[in-house]
């Protein structure tokens, strides 16, 4: 199975950047989209019709703010059940998480919270980076998860192109944030596929629309496909499609002999 990931950045304006000849070309299997800014009826309204998305069922979450956040997962395999949130009504208002289940793994797309300027969100980036890594454990315990997404952290420094500059200063490349990473990974049995199959390699998956910095390549690696540790030998071809454009970010994927 294709597995891919793409934060779209509003699913109304990338079907007009040739979203569907995108899907048509790129051809995933399961697709895990995030930062929809669209309501649930909107999602499904964007993409009626739109060439190259017959064959998909489409799922969403959206946030209770319109506009704002949201996930979605298009399947070309009906899920056995498919899941919004993580069970924290608190921090379930945004449409964060979207969990389908198939027969052998959960394949998980989420978009993690921001920081945002001055830091100002950290403290509720912490508490949903600790509640996040106990419902993925939940899912771990049931059969294997696959977290798919924008995590909105650069984990290492290779993950950024200007770590010094950036480090605890921009939302993203925190302590804070870099230690929540690693607990997930840790404590999740999580794999990073990318990194683990190009463990020297320099690439982002999101660039600043300011300043030509997709041009310059000045860029950070915040969208990711993580596998427990258990699917690690099913896993092939971990990708970040930099040739994709219509976001600010550009799709991620793997591979999942399942």
């Amino acid at each position: 199975m294709k597995l891919y990931s793409w934060n779209v950045n509003g699913i109304r304006a990338v079907v007009k950047k040739d979203f569907g000849e995108i899907l048509k070309a790129l051809d995933p299997d399961v697709l895990g989209l995030q930062e929809t800014k669209a309501q649930d009826d909107q999602v499904r309204e964007a993409l009626f019709g739109l060439d190259g998305t017959a064959g998909y069922e489409v799922y969403s979450s959206s946030a209770v703010k319109k506009g704002y956040s949201g996930t979605a997962i298009l399947t070309k395999t009906t899920p056995l059940s498919v899941t919004a949130g993580i069970g924290v009504e608190e921090l379930d208002q945004e449409g964060r998480v979207l969990c389908a289940e198939f027969d052998t793994f959960f394949f998980v797309t989420v978009y993690t919270p921001n920081s945002s300027s001055g830091l100002k969100r950290l403290p509720f980036r912490k508490q949903w980076d600790q509640a996040f890594l106990e419902y993925i454990q939940r899912l771990d315990a049931q059969k294997p998860v696959v977290v798919t997404g924008d995590l909105n952290v650069a984990h290492n420094a290779i993950d950024l192109a200007r770590p010094d500059a950036n480090y605890n200063k921009t939302p993203g490349y925190t302590q804070d944030e870099i230690d929540g990473m690693s607990t997930l990974l840790e404590h999740a049995n999580l794999r990073d596929t990318w990194r683990d199959a190009h463990p020297n390699e320099i690439g982002y998956s999101w660039w600043s629309y300011r300043g030509g910095a997709r041009e310059k390549n000045v860029g950070w690696r915040l969208d990711y496909v993580l596998v427990s540790e258990r699917l690690t030998s099913s896993i092939n071809n971990p990708a970040i499609h930099t040739a994709v454009f219509g976001s600010d970010h550009c799709p991620v994927s793997v591979y999942l002999n399942a």
